[in-house]
């Protein structure tokens, strides 16, 4: 009898191991074959030679990183930091006072507002993008229509410049910080803010010392998936910015398809994932997202 129940005991928890082993195989699988071995080819043949019509000689060497002290890959490295900073900052001060209207929405409305927001998703980027290129363009809607009714005399230069560049990554990226900043609005305890009012605190105290720090957690999720996109979104420096705006996804392609350099290439996305890796890590230490939540 004891047999017997230790038996059934122990075909259940086969069963219950193996149905486990069911579920987790796949995704186990697919990370070693699409996360895994990718990142680990890109790694290790950013320590080889670039072959002398394209390609990889098995030579080990440190030479594609010691490049990357070269003063103009520098500069695009910096352009691209300084470029993803004010993208963030840009969507951030248009989003917070965006989301907090949309959170007084009642719920059945903030779902068809938030559905508006997504639904340029429906449409190829590049389309879109291009399509801002036709009305900034110096013959596009705006230039023409000014120049129809005598308010300028020459086309003005809207495209093909850094400013068209940020333009289009607050344009792309905007939807990514609205959606955890309403997400983190939408859970805020207003009577917590009442109790401040009526301790006698200002609205600007109030902002600052209760609503800012509930809402911390939005802030950061935003910001973290608005700055990383903007440091590697080539084609939207290459549509908006026809070229002139070289940034850091722009220098990866390039070394891949132009340069056919596949080393040096490689050895600008491992500075690219590690730099992302450590945003990461300062947005959940700096962040504090447990506490704050």
């Amino acid at each position: 009898m004891a047999f017997g129940k230790q038996l059934k005991k122990n075909t259940g928890e086969n069963r219950h191991r193996s149905e486990i082993y069911s579920l987790v195989g796949p995704l186990f699988l697919w990370m070693v074959l699409f996360l895994a071995l990718p990142l680990v080819y890109i790694i290790v043949i950013s320590f080889l030679e670039k072959g002398t019509y394209g390609g990889v000689q098995m030579i080990f060497t440190f030479k594609n990183y010691a490049a990357l002290w070269n003063p103009t890959y520098g500069k695009v490295i910096w352009r691209s930091i300084v470029l993803a900073f004010w993208t963030s900052l840009i969507c951030l001060l248009i989003s917070y006072p965006f989301s907090f209207i949309l959170a007084k929405f009642d719920k059945k409305y903030q779902g068809f507002c938030i559905l508006l927001i997504m639904l340029p998703f429906w449409i190829n980027q590049l389309i879109r993008l291009n399509g801002w290129s036709n009305i900034l363009r110096d013959s596009g809607v705006i230039n023409t229509f000014l120049l129809k009714i005598g308010v300028i005399s020459e086309p003005i230069m809207m495209m093909y410049t850094d400013g068209a560049t940020l333009f289009g990554m607050v344009y792309a990226l905007f939807p990514f910080m609205v959606l955890p900043l309403n997400n983190s609005i939408s859970k805020l305890d207003y009577s917590l803010v009442e109790a401040a009012h009526d301790l006698g605190a200002s609205r600007i105290s109030t902002f600052f010392r209760v609503i800012l720090p509930l809402t911390a957690p939005g802030i950061f999720a935003g910001t973290i998936q608005v700055f990383i996109p903007s440091l590697d979104a080539f084609y939207i420096a290459d549509v908006m910015g026809g070229g002139n705006s070289t940034l850091l996804g722009n220098l990866i392609k390039d070394q891949f398809m132009a340069a056919r350099n596949w080393p040096s290439g490689a050895a600008f996305s491992v500075i690219l994932i590690i730099f992302t890796l450590i945003v990461l890590k300062l947005y959940t230490k700096v962040g504090n997202l447990e506490d704050l939540a």
